[in-house]
């Protein structure tokens, strides 16, 4: 088994890419080790020293380590956690993340439905190619809430995707959104 890592725009966070199925379908943030219980997989990552965070797209492992951390001393620890759990032939996840995608309805149906399919079809691929993901949670007044995970959490261009490049699609789309702000979980 190959394991190809990329770098993300943040620092603290790796994509590490196994070349099989790491989900089916969704994506799956764990922010500490307790979150991980539900999957055998982020139990084995969390177990190497340093690792602070665990986001699994459908194809790729994100690993957020302690910032006074060197790469050099914990990437071959994670490399190894990742093709010891694909060796054990143990799913991925044994229990049910949050899907996050629950239908809306009221006087803004409309417009969270149009919100949903932009982040859907232009933003979460872009995104994930980076090794994160970002999360509808809600809207109100104008104002869109997004949670940002796995890579973009925490990093330091996170702030200028919101505004420079989500906020303005958001808005030049959907005349009624007037702002994006991240949410934290």
């Amino acid at each position: 088994m190959f394991i190809q890592t990329e770098s993300t725009p943040n620092p603290a966070t790796l994509k590490f890419l196994p070349g099989q199925a790491v989900l089916d379908t969704g994506t799956a943030d764990f922010p500490n080790a307790e979150a991980a219980r539900i999957s055998p997989l982020a139990t084995h990552i969390f177990a190497v020293e340093g690792v602070t965070g665990v986001f699994f797209g459908t194809d790729f492992v994100t690993v957020t380590k302690q910032e006074q951390i060197d790469w050099e001393h914990i990437k071959p620890a994670i490399l190894g956690a990742i093709m010891e759990h694909y060796q054990s032939g143990q799913p991925t996840m044994t229990g049910q993340a949050n899907a996050g995608h629950a239908d809306h309805d009221g006087p803004d149906a409309e417009i969270i439905k149009q919100i949903k399919t932009l982040l859907d079809t232009r933003v979460r691929p872009a995104v994930a190619q980076d090794g994160g993901d970002i999360t509808f949670h809600g809207f109100d007044r104008g104002v869109v809430y997004l949670h940002m995970q796995g890579a973009c959490a925490g990093c330091p261009s996170s702030t200028l995707t919101l505004k420079m490049g989500i906020e303005n699609l958001l808005r030049h789309y959907i005349p009624e959104v007037t702002e994006v702000r991240p949410v934290a979980e």
